[in-house]
């Protein structure tokens, strides 16, 4: 890649961990899948703010939920069966989870329920549900990831319409990840995480996808995985193998590049805090949420 000047690097800063008391040093069936048998006592992921600038994040391993308030203080608001992934507000009072274990879920924020939302297709099972991210129109877009790969390039991604109507928009994915949507919804961002790149994917006024691209080459052990946008348009990429986030112009150019300490992991984005100017950053690796103040606002999220 050339680039006519370098990215301005900068330090992601601690906001807070997870209290030694939450974490759970031990063996977890997750773990000795996609963490090669190490003990693993948290894996975090999936962060969102509600009205109140509350940030909930999942927990994979140990199928929890948290809500971390703006001291940076924990507190457990689900823990199940499952295996939950990324989250969005369906309302100001219902969190959406994509969870590899179950398919899509929803949580009641106030009394930690947990009811199942689109557990299947045709009957089908999902390969491992891992993202989403709703539209204007209330459209929901997901990935399916499962285990796919560079060997297995069959990751899929969905939309579901508000009434119901579940299409199949892509099949050919070598582990399908984050997903963002361009401040106008016509483009679709799509991490590629085995693929180490991000697909841009136009959302055509028929319901339908054509000319899927590469819009951005990452590199290293483990590629892109969560997205976000800002007011600007600019796409931001979390790296975790890299322990980078990617701030990427128009022309998927890296104007910055967010750096977080040494092994993080850094999995996912929400912005937060007074208009929505503040990034926050899930590092799964260490259990932290790190952050930083940012030049533009984040895109506010759209709600079913």
């Amino acid at each position: 890649m050339f680039l006519l000047q370098p990215p301005r690097v900068r330090e992601l800063e601690l906001f807070s961990a997870m209290p030694d008391a939450l974490r759970r040093p031990e063996r977890s069936a997750w773990a000795d899948a996609n963490r090669g048998g190490a003990v693993t006592d948290s894996f975090l992921e999936g962060p969102v703010f509600d009205d109140a600038g509350n940030l909930y994040v999942s927990d994979i391993p140990w199928g929890r939920i948290f809500r971390i308030d703006a001291q940076g203080a924990w507190t457990l608001v689900a823990e199940y069966d499952g295996e939950p992934n990324g989250m969005k507000f369906m309302d100001a009072g219902t969190l959406l989870i994509t969870d590899y274990k179950n398919g899509l879920i929803q949580l009641d924020v106030a009394t930690g329920r947990v009811a199942p939302f689109l557990a299947r297709r045709n009957s089908e099972r999902f390969k491992g549900v891992n993202d989403l991210v709703f539209d204007a129109a209330g459209n929901l877009y997901f990935t399916d990831q499962g285990q796919t790969g560079l060997h297995d390039p069959t990751g899929r991604l969905y939309r579901l319409a508000p009434g119901g109507r579940l299409d199949l928009l892509l099949d050919n994915i070598p582990s399908p990840n984050g997903v963002a949507l361009s401040p106008d919804g016509k483009l679709l961002y799509l991490a590629v995480t085995r693929g180490n790149c991000v697909w841009r994917v136009p959302l055509l006024a028929d319901g339908s996808v054509a000319k899927v691209s590469q819009f951005f080459t990452s590199y290293g052990p483990s590629g892109p995985d969560g997205l976000a946008v800002d007011a600007q348009g600019r796409l931001l990429v979390a790296n975790p193998g890299l322990g980078y986030v990617w701030v990427l112009n128009s022309r998927a150019e890296p104007v910055e590049v967010l750096r977080g300490p040494a092994g993080a992991s850094t999995t996912n984005l929400a912005f937060g805090g007074p208009q929505r100017s503040t990034l926050y950053v899930t590092d799964s690796t260490h259990g932290h949420v790190l952050r930083l103040q940012m030049d533009a606002p984040g895109l506010p999220l759209a709600r079913r």
